[in-house]
């Protein structure tokens, strides 16, 4: 097991859900990043998701799309980014997936990119723009490095594709519980419930809900139907309204602590 398994299986073990939370790397520099990284850890996230920044983001919404274009005016590429994983690694041993666009990885190569991530202490990485279908070598690579070769689930995915898609995937699925790109919403899916029970039905992974996940109230709702929640533009926004400024980084990680304490709730109460 690496680090994401095993932090499921203890989230199992004692009866909790989890929270996945996302963050531009670079945004608004990497030593930020890693700063956030840390505090995330002590702040309740279980798993944390790295955006390396890319000039065309066609699956991220505004506010993600700046965190991008930020990380790449702060001079953030994907070598630093792993150098970045490297220092985290000295404090902490926060479960780390990257989260990241294929052309990155064909530009660096597949192979060499799967290996200094392995070496630098991350445990997964999900591409958003590789299809299942054209992921085998990929696949391969990734489960020898012995990390978690992650994939998405949408509403609109059918009951076959859903099979297809989780025989590929370690660690967690990332059922997206709304069509579009990523972005803060004021109500939450109405169909998430239904999704993850047909996802579950499929695969004996850990079924983590995202996109649109603003608040506390929202996240402990969503909570409640999936293993884990994945918090991104919201936590996003915040350190784009704080910057570089010294309240940014506890400002960000009391929200956090909400999101985390809030879900806490639902598990105390769950049966």
């Amino acid at each position: 097991m690496n680090r994401i398994e095993q932090r499921f299986e203890a989230l199992r073990n004692e009866g909790r859900k989890g929270l996945v939370v996302y963050i531009g790397a670079g945004d608004p520099d990497l030593e930020a990043t890693r700063s956030l990284a840390l505090a995330f850890d002590k702040a309740g996230t279980d798993v944390l998701e790295l955006g390396i920044p890319f000039s065309d983001p066609l699956a991220d919404g505004p506010v993600n799309q700046l965190a991008a274009q930020r990380g790449l005016d702060s001079g953030t590429t994907p070598v630093n980014v792993l150098e970045t994983v490297r220092a985290i690694r000295r404090d902490s041993q926060i479960p780390i997936v990257f989260f990241v666009y294929y052309n990155l990885l064909h530009r660096y190569g597949l192979e060499s990119f799967i290996k200094d991530s392995s070496q630098a202490g991350v445990d997964g990485i999900l591409i958003l723009d590789l299809p299942p279908e054209e992921s085998e070598d990929y696949s391969d690579l990734m489960c020898a490095s012995g990390m978690c070769p992650v994939f998405l689930v949408a509403p609109t995915t059918p009951k076959e594709r859903i099979a297809a898609i989780v025989k590929h995937g370690r660690g967690f699925i990332y059922y997206v519980s709304r069509e579009g790109v990523t972005g803060m919403q004021t109500q939450i899916s109405a169909g998430i419930g239904g999704m993850t029970s047909s996802i579950k039905e499929q695969t004996d992974l850990p079924i983590a809900v995202g996109f649109g996940i603003s608040n506390p109230d929202q996240a402990k709702e969503v909570a409640s139907m999936g293993d884990a929640i994945v918090v991104g533009s919201a936590v996003v926004h915040r350190i784009g309204q704080h910057g570089a400024s010294e309240q940014m980084i506890p400002e960000v990680a009391g929200f956090v602590q909400s999101l985390s304490e809030a879900i806490q709730e639902v598990n105390v109460s769950s049966p």
